[in-house]
C-alpha cells in the first residue's frame, strides 16, 4: 500500500518512486490514517504484511501449522514443494478460472479481461497461484519468499498444533532467521531492526489493549527494544536479551479484552493493523498500471485469511478497498474510469456500513478517509469547469457521485450523539452539496471570464468589457446547460436553474457597479446595458425551461434573479438627458426673450430671430434624441415632446406678455346721459370723457404708433413657430420610421405639440385683437372716439378715419406674413366696426342723432366696409359681411321714429327685466353684443336721439334731464 498511505519521510520517498516507476500520472492522496510514531517504511510494512499473509494462509481457522521435513533438495525447491503441499486447495486453484468470471469485479462494475495484466507484463509466464501473484504485486523476491517459508517450516516443527494467530510472529522470525540466511549482513540487521520496530509499534505504541503506566512488562520491553537498537541481537536460546524480549513481548501480547487466551495481540492494534492491511490491499492492483487485477477474487480470498491476525472485519476491508480504488484512480491521472466506477460502487457499501456501527476506531478512520476523498473531489467539483472538458467528462459523473456519497456519510455521521443533533433529510444534503459545487464552479469560471475579457479589451477597443463579458457568460450558460447540467441533474433536478441564477448574480454585481458610475447614456453605456438586458432574458428563459416540470415552477431560483433593470436604467438616463435639454432650453428662452427687440428689420422674414434659433435648437435636440443608442424611442420620446412643448408654450406666453388685452385697451362705457349738443356745459368741455386704459409691454414701455410693427412681428413669430411645429411633427414621424420597425401608425404616437400649438393659435388671436384694439382705440382714437360725429353728424364724417386706416393696412400687408395677414386685417376690421358702434351707442353727450342723420351714418358705414373689401383686393366679401353684421342689425334703429323706439324698448325691457314700477323703469344691463332687440341697445339709441319725445321719456323713465 505504498502509494496509499504516507506516514513518514521514507514512505513518501517510496511513494514518489513507485509512482514514477509505474504508469501513474499523478501523485497519490495523503494518507487518512494516523502516523504510526515508529519509523516503519513502506517496504518494511510490505514485508511484514507478506509474512503475515503467508503465515495465515498456511494455517487458518482450526487447521494448525503442519511440519514437513526438509529433503536433500535445494532450499528453493524444498520451499516450493512445501508451499505446494501445505497451501489449501483454494490457494492452488487456477488463476485462469478465477480471472474469467470475477465476482468482485462484477460487484464493482469492472470488466474482466481474458488475459490478466500480470500475464501481459510477464509475457507467457504468469503466476500459477494467487499467493504467487500477491508476492509479485507486493514486490517480494523469490529468495525472500523462500526464506520466509523455511522459517515457517522451522516454526511449525517447533510448535506443532499452534495457530498463527496465537504466536508473536516477529519473535518467532527473530529466533528462526540467522545471518547465514541473508546474502548481506546489513540486510540481516535491517530485518532484525524491523521486527523490533514492529514489536514497539504493536505492543507499546498501538496495543489493542490499552497500557497502564505501571505496567512492568511494558517498561521492560521498552528497555530491551531500545537497548537492542544499537547492536545486533543474539538470537540463541540461552541469550538473556532474547529471553527478556520474549518474556516481555508475550506478556503484553497475551493480554485480551475478553476471556480468549489463545490469541496474540501484537498486530491488531489501531492503526498499525490498517497500515499493514493496506499494504495487502495493494496486491489487488497491478503494480505498473494500477488497474484491478483480473485475479481479484483469489487475492481477496487470501487477504481475508489475515483478518484474524490483524483484527480486520468486512467493514474495515470495504473502507480500505474503497480508499485504494479511489486513490489508484487519482494516480491514474483520472484516466482509468473503471477504477472510479469501482470506488463509487464500493462506497455504497461503506455508506451501508456507516449506518450500522458505533466502533470508535472505525468511526475515526471512516471520518478521516471520507474527508480525504471528499477534499479531493470537492477541490475538482468546486471548479469543475476547470477540471472537466470533452476529454475527461466521462469521469465527472463518478466523481460527483463519490462527492455526494462522502457528503452523505459526513452529514449522517456514525456517532449517535451527532445523529441526534443533525436530522437533515438526505435529499436536502445532496441538493445543498450539488448547489455548492455549481455555484462555486461558476463563480470561478465567471472570474476567469472576467480576466479573459479584460485581456481581450486591448485588442477590441471598440467594444466595452462588459459587452464582451455578457457574450462570454451567455456562452458559458449554454455550455453549462448542454455539457454539465445533464450530469448534475441526476442529483439536483434544477441544476441548470442553479447555474444560471449564479451567473445572473455574478454578472449582476458587475452591472450594478457599472450602473452606479453612469452619468450619461454614451454609446458604450448603451451597448453594455443592451447586452446585459439580452443576457438576463437568455438566463431567465433557460431557468424557465429548466423548471417547467418542477413543483414550484422554479420560482425559488427565478426569484433569486433580481432584475438588472437595464431598460429602466436606459430610460432613466434618457429622461435625465431629456430633462437637461429641456431645462437648458428654458434658460435659453428666458435670456433671449429679455434681449429680443421684435424689430421687423432684425431679419428679412419679419419675425423674431429668437424663434428661429429656438426651433433650430429643438430640431437638433430631436435629431440627437433619435441618435441615442436605444431601442425604445417610441416609449421615451413623449417625455421629450412634453418638455419641449411646455418650453414652446412658455415662449409663446412670454412673446405676448405686456401687449395689452381687451380689458386694458377698450375704453369703459360712459354713464348713460341725455345728449344735448347745445348745452352750455358741453361748450366748456374740450373733449369727451372717454378714457382709454393703455396696456404696457415688457419693461413697462407704453405703446405708441411705432408699436404696430412690433405687434406684427410678434404675430409673425407665433405663426412661424406654429408652422415649424407642423414641419417638426413630420420630421419626427420620419425619424421613427428610420430608427424603429413600427408596426402601428405614427398617429398613435404622442408626437403632437398640443400645448404650444394651442398657445400659438390663441396667442395669434389675442395679438390680432390687441393689434386691432390698439389701432382703433389708441392710435386712431383722435379720429374715431374724439371726432367722429362729435358736435354734429354732418361736420365730422368718417373720411379722416378712413385716411388714417389706409396706411395702417398697407403696413400690415407689408409686414405680416401672408398666412396670417387676413386674420390681422379681419381683427382690425372687426375692431373698427366695434368702434363705429361704440360711437353711435356710447359716444357721450357730444353725439346727437336725428332721423335724417341715418343716411349719412349708413353712407359712412358703407365707406368703412368698402375699405376692407377694396374692390375685391381685400378681404372676402362674405367675411366682411359676417364682421359687419352687428352694425347692420343696429343701424335700422337709427332710422326708426322715437315713438316706435319707445314702444320697442318697453316691450324688450318687459321681456328681459320685468314691467315698470312706480319708481320708474329698471336699468337694463349692458349686453355682450349690441342687438336691435336688446333693451339696453334701444335705450342707448333713445339717449342719443335728438328730439323732444325722447327727452320726455328719458326724464320720466330714468330722470335724465332734458338738457345737460
Amino acid at each position: 500500500m505504498a502509494r496509499l498511505f504516507r506516514d513518514s519521510s521514507s514512505r513518501s520517498s517510496d511513494l514518489a518512486a513507485g509512482a514514477a516507476a509505474g504508469n501513474a500520472s499523478a501523485l497519490p492522496l495523503p494518507s487518512p490514517l494516523p502516523d504510526l510514531g515508529v519509523p516503519l517504511s513502506a517496504a518494511e510494512l510490505r514485508a511484514t504484511a507478506y509474512e503475515i499473509l503467508i503465515a495465515a494462509s498456511r494455517a487458518t481457522g482450526a487447521k494448525p501449522l503442519t511440519y514437513i521435513p526438509q529433503s536433500a533438495s535445494t532450499p528453493s525447491s524444498t520451499a516450493t514443494a512445501a508451499s505446494t503441499s501445505s497451501l489449501s486447495s483454494s490457494i492452488h486453484r487456477s488463476l485462469m478460472s478465477t480471472a474469467a468470471a470475477s465476482k468482485v469485479k462484477k460487484a464493482l462494475g469492472l470488466r474482466s479481461s481474458s488475459l490478466s495484466a500480470s500475464s501481459k507484463r510477464h509475457g507467457t509466464r504468469r503466476p500459477a497461484t494467487a499467493a504467487e501473484l500477491v508476492r509479485v504485486q507486493l514486490r517480494v523476491t523469490e529468495q525472500a519468499d523462500a526464506r520466509i517459508r523455511r522459517a515457517l517450516l522451522r516454526i511449525a516443527a517447533g510448535q506443532l498444533g499452534r495457530h498463527a494467530e496465537s504466536m508473536v510472529l516477529p519473535l518467532e522470525f527473530l529466533q528462526q532467521f540467522k545471518a547465514s540466511d541473508f546474502p548481506d549482513p546489513h540486510e540481516y540487521e535491517a530485518w532484525q531492526l524491523r521486527y523490533l520496530k514492529l514489536l514497539e509499534a504493536g505492543l507499546l505504541f498501538h496495543p489493542l489493549v490499552p497500557l497502564k503506566k505501571s505496567d512492568i512488562s511494558a517498561q521492560r520491553l521498552r528497555q530491551v527494544i531500545h537497548g537492542a537498537y544499537g547492536r545486533p541481537i543474539e538470537t540463541e536460546k540461552n541469550s538473556k536479551l532474547m529471553e527478556g524480549l520474549c518474556s516481555a513481548a508475550k506478556a503484553l501480547a497475551g493480554r485480551s479484552l475478553c476471556e480468549t487466551f489463545d490469541e496474540c495481540h501484537w498486530a491488531d492494534g489501531f492503526p498499525l493493523n490498517l497500515h499493514i492491511y493496506q499494504m495487502l490491499i495493494e496486491a489487488c492492483f497491478d503494480s505498473e498500471d494500477g488497474a484491478v487485477v483480473d485475479e481479484i477474487d483469489g487475492v481477496v480470498e487470501i487477504l481475508t485469511k489475515t483478518w484474524v491476525i490483524l483484527g480486520i472485519n468486512q467493514m474495515f476491508h470495504n473502507l480500505c478497498f474503497a480508499w485504494a480504488l479511489f486513490n489508484h484512480f487519482v494516480m491514474s491521472g483520472q484516466a482509468d474510469i473503471e477504477l472510479l466506477s469501482g470506488a463509487e460502487n464500493q462506497l455504497t457499501e461503506v455508506v451501508k456500513d456507516a449506518k450500522t456501527t458505533n466502533d470508535p476506531d472505525y468511526c475515526d478512520v471512516l471520518s478521516s478517509t471520507v474527508n480525504s476523498i471528499m477534499g479531493w473531489t470537492e477541490k475538482r467539483l468546486l471548479a469543475y469547469h476547470e477540471t472537466f472538458s470533452a476529454s475527461n467528462i466521462d469521469s465527472m459523473q463518478g466523481i460527483v457521485s463519490i462527492g455526494v456519497s462522502t457528503a452523505k456519510i459526513l452529514a449522517k455521521d456514525i456517532s449517535h450523539e451527532y445523529r441526534r443533533k443533525r436530522k437533515q433529510e438526505t435529499d436536502v444534503v445532496v441538493h445543498s452539496r450539488i448547489e455548492t459545487y455549481i455555484r462555486s464552479s461558476l463563480r470561478t469560471a465567471f472570474a476567469q471570464k472576467m480576466e479573459e475579457t479584460g485581456s481581450k479589451r486591448s485588442s477590441r477597443k471598440s467594444m466595452p468589457v462588459l459587452s464582451i463579458l455578457s457574450k462570454a457568460i451567455s456562452d458559458l450558460a449554454t455550455k453549462e446547460k448542454t455539457f454539465y447540467s445533464p450530469i448534475l441533474k441526476k442529483w439536483h433536478p434544477l441544476a441548470t436553474s442553479v447555474a444560471v441564477a449564479t451567473l445572473h448574480s455574478c454578472f449582476g454585481n458587475e452591472i450594478k457597479q457599472f450602473i452606479a458610475g453612469l452619468t450619461e447614456l454614451t454609446p458604450d453605456a448603451a451597448q453594455v446595458l443592451k447586452a446585459a438586458d439580452k443576457l438576463e432574458k437568455d438566463l431567465v428563459n433557460i431557468a424557465v425551461e429548466d423548471s417547467v416540470n418542477s413543483d414550484d415552477g422554479g420560482k425559488l431560483f427565478i426569484r433569486e434573479m433580481l432584475p438588472y433593470e437595464a431598460e429602466n436604467v436606459m430610460a432613466n438616463l434618457v429622461k435625465a438627458w431629456v430633462k437637461e435639454r429641456v431645462d437648458r432650453l428654458k434658460g435659453w428662452i428666458d435670456r433671449n426673450l429679455q434681449q429680443e427687440t421684435w424689430n421687423p428689420k432684425a431679419n428679412g422674414e419679419n419675425f423674431a430671430p429668437s424663434s428661429v434659433k429656438m426651433m433650430r435648437i429643438i430640431d437638433e435636440t430631436f435629431q440627437a434624441f433619435f441618435q441615442l443608442p436605444i431601442t425604445m424611442h417610441s416609449t421615451l420620446h413623449s417625455d421629450l415632446t412634453a418638455g419641449l412643448d411646455k418650453n414652446l408654450q412658455y415662449y409663446v406666453s412670454k412673446s405676448k406678455t405686456g401687449c395689452g388685452t381687451q380689458n386694458t385697451l377698450i375704453p369703459q362705457l360712459p354713464h348713460l346721459t341725455r345728449c344735448d349738443v347745445g348745452s352750455t356745459l358741453f361748450k366748456k368741455r374740450e373733449k369727451p370723457q372717454l378714457l382709454l386704459k393703455r396696456g404696457s409691454q415688457v419693461g413697462s414701455t407704453t405703446y405708441g404708433a411705432s408699436d404696430i410693427p412690433e405687434l406684427c412681428v410678434r404675430i409673425n413669430t407665433l405663426y412661424y413657430v406654429q408652422t415649424e411645429l407642423e414641419n417638426l411633427e413630420k420630421k419626427i414621424k420620419t425619424h421613427f420610421r428610420n430608427v424603429e420597425s413600427i408596426d402601428y401608425s405614427t398617429d398613435e404616437l404622442n408626437i403632437h405639440f398640443k400645448l404650444s400649438q394651442a398657445a400659438c393659435q390663441e396667442g395669434i388671436r389675442q395679438l390680432c385683437e390687441t393689434f386691432a384694439y390698439k389701432v382703433i382705440y389708441n392710435d386712431l382714437s383722435h379720429v374715431l372716439l374724439d371726432s367722429l360725429y362729435a358736435g354734429g353728424t354732418a361736420s365730422n364724417r368718417v373720411e379722416p378715419l378712413l385716411r388714417e386706416l389706409d396706411p395702417i393696412l398697407r403696413m400690415v400687408s407689408g409686414i405680416v406674413h401672408q398666412g396670417v395677414r387676413n386674420r390681422v386685417i379681419t381683427s382690425l376690421m372687426k375692431g373698427s366696426f366695434d368702434g363705429f358702434l361704440l360711437v353711435l351707442l356710447a359716444g357721450g353727450p357730444t353725439r346727437a342723432f336725428t332721423l335724417q342723420d341715418f343716411q349719412m351714418i349708413e353712407s359712412d358705414f358703407r365707406a368703412l366696409r368698402s375699405l376692407y373689401v377694396a374692390n375685391g383686393r381685400g378681404l372676402p366679401e362674405e367675411l366682411v359681411d359676417k364682421a359687419s353684421s352687428e352694425v347692420k342689425n343696429v343701424l335700422p334703429l337709427l332710422r326708426t321714429d322715437t315713438g316706435t323706439l319707445i314702444e320697442r324698448f318697453k316691450q324688450a325691457l318687459s321681456q328681459s327685466c320685468g314691467s315698470a314700477t312706480k319708481s320708474g323703469f329698471p336699468m337694463p344691463p349692458v349686453p355682450a353684443q349690441w342687438s336691435p332687440n336688446n333693451p339696453n341697445t334701444i335705450l342707448r339709441v333713445l339717449c342719443y336721439r335728438n328730439d323732444e319725445a325722447a327727452s320726455k321719456f328719458l326724464k320720466k323713465a330714468y330722470n335724465l334731464p332734458k338738457k345737460l
